[in-house]
């Protein structure tokens, strides 16, 4: 458990931050960049539930999320080959099995897709896309840090399922998609 009595340290003031396993690294590092995202998405995942409260299921679900989220940063905090990796919490493949059983259950009522869809329709489904272009791109810095060191493979597949799960819970809040917002190629010329 984390206890914070203090929330100034002054230790990052030079411009260098703790990882887990107490090794210092720049502010700038991949590491921190990819769990700082996370924290982002996790962040517009916040705005989204300000408008989800009035559906108990759909806020449920991304209560969860949150939760799981911050699994993931204290995963990428920790780096697997460090010297705390042993028992560091890390995402397993039940958080990954639990979305895509809630993607296959939104996904199943939803009429299939006759277009890209733009972010928009009802103000839930916008910062869900919000969240899923923010998901994106921790997906992005995953993917680029596990080229440069070990990361848990169930981190990446994590972010993957997530962004599809806000795609498809997007759909969802839109009134099963009858509220979203189709792409018009060259619609504007």
């Amino acid at each position: 458990m984390v206890t914070l009595n203090r929330i100034y340290t002054r230790g990052g003031d030079q411009g260098q931050t703790s990882l887990g396993d107490g090794r210092r690294v720049a502010k700038h590092d991949i590491r921190v960049e990819t769990y700082g995202t996370v924290d982002e998405a996790n962040a517009a995942i916040g705005l989204a539930r300000l408008h989800s409260l009035d559906d108990a299921s759909t806020d449920a679900m991304l209560s969860r999320i949150q939760n799981d989220l911050f699994d993931l940063g204290a995963d990428l905090c920790t780096p697997e080959d460090g010297r705390k990796h042993e028992g560091a919490l890390r995402i397993v493949a039940a958080q990954v099995d639990r979305l895509e059983r809630e993607i296959d259950a939104l996904n199943a009522d939803l009429a299939p897709l006759t277009s890209f869809i733009l972010p928009g329709g009802t103000p839930l489904a916008a910062y869900l896309h919000l969240a899923r272009t923010v998901t994106r791109r921790a997906e992005r810095l995953v993917t680029a840090l596990a080229a440069a060191e070990p990361v848990n493979p169930e981190a990446v597949k994590y972010l993957n399922r997530l962004s599809d799960h806000l795609f498809v819970l997007g759909r969802h809040v839109n009134d099963g998609g009858s509220r979203d917002v189709l792409w018009v190629p060259g619609g504007n010329r």
